[in-house]
């Protein structure tokens, strides 16, 4: 018999995503996993647009997927999120929580008051006499993260949490025991990707990026001017068969898109190198529905010269009755790192 469950909830450019995780004896057990995807523009960016057809695919999967609970953990990720390393003054939990609004208003570019705040300590600071605390603040728009919340309850759902999205990949695909001693891990979403660095489970750098897969997509699709539906095919390899010229024109959308997001992952690796030399970067670990795209591993290992994984989300969870087989868990295994993380972190 399951013991505890929790549902991690990701809502997505593309779609909506739901992990339903039972805790018990013998570990944790990925119990339902399902997904509906959203028609372009129903969020942007990550952050809802349309709340009627957001609710309406979360309603769908609720029905399709038999998700046993409406209480979900929910995720956020975009340009309205602000994640950086502070230092403060030393002081116990309950105080940093009382004060916390005092102590960071110069670290972010909005008001406190239409700020959601956490802070992550990652370390204690001893410098003589002094203690302080070294971590990570993360401070996300009021309004934007009201708008998600509101999207989940109109779809009957309560939302018991809200985390940031980095977070829960850590939870899902990092590994504390990794032969390795620091490594990124690389979520390519639609549109919004997220890389954290840690350290044996402990964060050291975090960033939100605003491209991803779906930047592939649309460079195809003004390349050789088709619709978006074709251009998402041709991206997958799935689409008929292209004449050369469109093909050739295909595959050069694609590597330039390849070429820039890559970049842009190196420039983040290099600022956190040179902050944090101490805890250099050993390997990088890809997940999300980008990491399918051909060539973008080996990409990412030229570019940035570091070994480059596939993560694995549900490789440390026992698989009940998901009604999934085996070829179709392998198909979403890439996509579960979000609410599977999510849902560890309402079950623990």
């Amino acid at each position: 018999m399951p013991g505890r469950t929790a549902i991690g909830l990701d809502i997505g450019t593309s779609g909506v995503r739901a992990a339903e995780l039972s805790y018990g004896r013998d570990g944790i057990t990925l119990e339902k996993f399902g997904q509906v995807a959203l028609p372009e523009g129903a969020v942007r960016d990550g952050e809802v647009v349309e709340r009627a057809v957001v609710a309406d695919a979360i309603r769908a999967l609720w029905k399709g997927s038999g998700f046993s609970g409406r209480k979900v953990s929910l995720g956020v990720a975009n340009q309205r999120v602000v994640v950086r390393q502070v230092d403060l003054p030393w002081m116990s939990t309950a105080e940093l929580k009382a004060s916390l609004p005092l102590h960071v208003q110069d670290y972010l570019p909005m008001p406190v008051a239409d700020a959601i705040l956490d802070f992550h300590v990652t370390e204690e600071l001893q410098d003589g006499e002094a203690r302080g605390l070294r971590g990570l603040l993360v401070a996300a728009a009021r309004d934007m993260v009201m708008s998600n919340v509101g999207a989940v309850q109109a779809a009957g759902l309560r939302s018991v949490s809200v985390d940031l999205t980095s977070f829960a990949v850590l939870r899902s695909v990092g590994r504390p025991q990794s032969e390795v001693a620091t490594e990124a891990l690389l979520d390519i979403g639609a549109r919004v990707s997220n890389l954290v660095i840690h350290s044996a489970g402990q964060p050291r750098f975090v960033r939100v990026l605003l491209s991803g897969g779906q930047d592939v997509t649309d460079a195809i699709a003004e390349r050789i001017g088709v619709p978006s539906a074709f251009a998402e095919a041709v991206k997958r390899g799935s689409a008929a068969d292209l004449n050369d010229t469109d093909g050739h024109l295909a595959q050069s959308a694609i590597d330039l898109m390849l070429e820039v997001f890559v970049d842009e992952i190196r420039s983040s690796l290099d600022y956190y190198g040179a902050s944090t030399p101490q805890f250099p970067v050993e390997r990088i670990v890809v997940s999300g529905g980008g990491s399918m795209l051909t060539g973008i591993v080996a990409k990412l290992e030229a570019i940035t010269r570091r070994p480059v994984v596939l993560g694995n989300p549900i490789s440390a969870l026992h698989i009940g009755r998901t009604g999934l087989d085996p070829d179709q868990l392998l198909t979403v295994q890439p996509l579960a790192a979000v609410p599977v993380g999510l849902a560890l972190g309402g079950i623990s």
